[in-house]
């Protein structure tokens, strides 16, 4: 039989959130940014970005809901929602990143994409950190400590027998 205490998930600090985060996130993002490049050679960048970012967005979310931030188990639809709206923001950061690279350079190397690609997804992803933090499993660490802590209950006796319920009501 399992304890309370037991059951109870600590949330991690911020340095060993971000650390995971780096991890999960970063190995993540790494992969996408492959697939972006090759998927791009059969569709559009813009197309083969958002495909990619829908799908890594939905792997990660439930990565950082069970390892990165403590959250204890699966990542809820609202988690997954906040979550896509963050990578929202985080894909016109990337596209916008590649739209000033091809206005400044005619024909970019894979290479010269790869870093403009993933300094700007490292950049959007130190965003995302904060706001995965601070509100997207914010309340799930503590409504996680609320729930696994033992209640008290306290017993209310009276000294007297209730009145009978005539006597409550109006003549």
């Amino acid at each position: 039989m399992e304890t309370a205490q037991s059951q109870e998930h600590a949330a991690p600090g911020a340095l060993t959130a971000f650390a995971r985060f780096v991890l999960c996130g970063g190995g993540v993002g790494l992969a996408s940014s492959f697939a972006v490049v090759a998927l791009a050679s059969w569709v559009p960048w813009v197309l083969a970005n958002a495909l990619i970012t829908v799908v890594s967005t939905l792997f990660a979310t439930e990565l950082h809901a069970r390892f990165t931030f403590g959250a204890g188990g699966r990542a809820t639809w609202r988690q997954h929602g906040q979550s896509g709206g963050s990578a929202a923001a985080a894909y016109a950061v990337t596209c916008a990143a590649m739209l000033v690279l091809q206005q400044l350079v005619a024909a970019p190397g894979a290479v010269l994409e790869q870093v403009v690609y993933l300094s700007a997804s490292a950049l959007a992803g130190v965003a995302r950190f904060a706001v995965l933090r601070l509100v997207v499993f914010a309340r799930s660490r503590s409504q996680a400590a609320t729930t696994v802590r033992p209640v008290h209950a306290t017993v209310a006796r009276t000294s007297a027998p209730a009145a009978p319920a005539a006597l409550c009501h109006a003549a």
